[in-house]
Parts: C-alpha cells; sequence; structure tokens
C-alpha cells in the first residue's frame, strides 16, 4: 500500500478507546473512561461530535473488553425515547436521538492491549487504501476551534500524514512525544514539516517544545509500517515509532505539523478532568450564567481558600 499521488477525500475516523483508564480508578472499574461525563454528555460524544463537524461520517471506535456502554450510547434506546415523548420532554428527546444520529458509528475490538499503533492497525480493514483521522479521546478539541479541519487541508496540499503539534512548558515536555521541525515554504508558521519525532525525551533533551497531541490524519501507508513496527517503549506498538519511519518514507509521503494554539481539554488527567469540567461549566448553554455565578461567588468563600477543617477527608481515598 502507497500514497497516491492524487489526494484521496478524507471520510473516515478511527477512535481508539480499549484502554482501562487506571488513572480514574476506582471510577473505571465498571464504567469506560470514555464514558465519564463532561457536564453532560460523555467524553466520547464531544470527540464523535468533532469528527462529524470536519465531515468525517464514518467513525470506528477500537474497543476492548468491558467497553459495551459505548455502542449503547450510540445506539437507539426505545424504551427511553417513548418514556420522553409520553412526557412530552422535546428537549431530552433531542439530546438523546442527537447522540444516536451522529453518524455511522462503527465498532471493532482490539482484542490485547499492544498499544496506539496496533489499536490503529485494528482498522485497517475497514480504511482500506485512503487517507483517515485518528482521535484520541483523552483530547477534546473546543468546538468553536478547527483543528482537524486544517489537519485534513494540509493533507490534501501536502500530502502524507499530519500531525497534531502542540506547544508546552520545557519541563513538561517528557510527558509527550516531541517533534523537530523545519519551515514549509509558502505556508504560515503553524505548518512545519516534521524532521524528527521523539517519545518522551529527557528534560534538556528534546528537540523543540512542541509536543503531539491527540489528532492525526495518517495516510494508509502507515498501515504497512505499523504492521512490522517492533513493540517500542512500555513494550507497546508505538505509533510515534510508525510515524518517525514515515518522516523518510518517499512513499509514505512524510510528515507534515499542524501547530494548534486553541482551546484543548484533557480529559486523561484528573485534575485536567476537573478543570475541564469547569471551562466547559461556565459556557453551557443552559447552565453556564448560574454556574458561573456560583463560581465566581464561591471562590471567595473560607472553603475555597482552604480555610477550613477538611481533616475528616480520607488521604489514602481522596
Amino acid at each position: 500500500m502507497t500514497s497516491t499521488s492524487r489526494p484521496a477525500h478524507i471520510r473516515k475516523a478511527v477512535i481508539p478507546a480499549a484502554g482501562l483508564g487506571t488513572r480514574f480508578l476506582p471510577a473505571t472499574k465498571a464504567i469506560p473512561k470514555e464514558m465519564l461525563p463532561v457536564v453532560d454528555k460523555p467524553a466520547i460524544q464531544y470527540v464523535v461530535e468533532e469528527a462529524v463537524r470536519a465531515g468525517l461520517t464514518d467513525v470506528l471506535t477500537i474497543t476492548g473488553r468491558n467497553k459495551a456502554s459505548l455502542e449503547d450510547h450510540f445506539d437507539r434506546h426505545w424504551e427511553l425515547e417513548q418514556a420522553l415523548e409520553k412526557k412530552g420532554d422535546e428537549l431530552r428527546l433531542r439530546r438523546v436521538h442527537k447522540s444516536a444520529n451522529l453518524g455511522e458509528v462503527h465498532f471493532v475490538r482490539q482484542g490485547e492491549p499492544r498499544g496506539l499503533g496496533h489499536a490503529v492497525l485494528c482498522a485497517r480493514s475497514h480504511v482500506g487504501n485512503e487517507p483517515f483521522a485518528v482521535l484520541l479521546g483523552d483530547d477534546l478539541i473546543d468546538e468553536q476551534e478547527h483543528l482537524l479541519e486544517r489537519m485534513i487541508a494540509a493533507q490534501q496540499a501536502h500530502g502524507g500524514s499530519v500531525i497534531a503539534l502542540m506547544e508546552v512548558p520545557e519541563d513538561q515536555i517528557h510527558l509527550y512525544g516531541c517533534a523537530a521541525v523545519s519551515p514549509v515554504e509558502g505556508e504560515d508558521e503553524d505548518i512545519v514539516r516534521v524532521t524528527d519525532l521523539v517519545e518522551k525525551p529527557a528534560v534538556g533533551e528534546a528537540p523543540s517544545n512542541l509536543a503531539i497531541i491527540g489528532r492525526y490524519v495518517l495516510d494508509p501507508s502507515l498501515f504497512d509500517i505499523l504492521d512490522h513496527t517492533k513493540p517500542g517503549r512500555g513494550n507497546e506498538i508505538q505509533l510515534t515509532d510508525a510515524l518517525k519511519e514515515a518522516i523518510g518514507s518517499p512513499e509514505s509521503g512524510g510528515v507534515t505539523g499542524v501547530v494548534f494554539r486553541g482551546r484543548r481539554y484533557d480529559t486523561g488527567d484528573r485534575l485536567d478532568y476537573l478543570k475541564a469540567m469547569v471551562r466547559l461549566g461556565v459556557r453551557h448553554r443552559e447552565l453556564g450564567a448560574d454556574f458561573r455565578g456560583w463560581l465566581l461567588e464561591w471562590a471567595r468563600t473560607d472553603e475555597a481558600l482552604g480555610r477550613t477543617n477538611d481533616a475528616h477527608l480520607d488521604e489514602e481515598t481522596h
């Protein structure tokens, strides 16, 4: 499988969702981390909505064991719909219908947890020989941003694969995959040519402060590379390792980066998850004004300022 000379229209998205969500235990013991609510929608619905807004209505979700609730969420719930109809609750009925009518949402199991690269490889038979997007559920991109659309445009203009990059503080770059980049002639500074990738570099050894975040538009030739990519960090098949090989592969068309400077919510980290709840909560169409008012008032209280006695909290639990 090789990169085509004429860019193909991108219509498919892949969402890896087979992880165990161990950072959120015990909440994720019986509930997939992708189903944890962010205000009033599960995290994965934000991701599917983002794909659909960008024109990617064919969505494949890579799941694992105990993820049946993902399929249930994007399916029709006739009993619930009938109950809402009888009550005349049109608002909630529309919300329930929306999750079931976002697009064509398909599911396939990864089988065993062998890393992000292997999860993407599981999409091969569904994707076929055409470029496709990969969206990680831990990264929520604000609905007012157009990152995925920009990445699709970059792939159509330059071919190959495209990754999303974001500037992070130097003392945090070791938490991410990191890109070395060079300018692309004729493009603005946010479109760059990726010349190297380093997975979680040591502090002081990173080639830049540009971290890879969870959005990719991939050339189908990546499947052939992933097929022979050996397990890397964590004894898992790393997508970063395959992209690193693609950088120097004429058949794969190289790798372009799109530097994102907008709003991103990291729901894979407990603290950032709470921040995302607040930031999206104050902008909620129905709840935002009241929540913002309460938040501003509460922020001036002794409780908010840490002046109350919280000794009763179980430190091991909390």
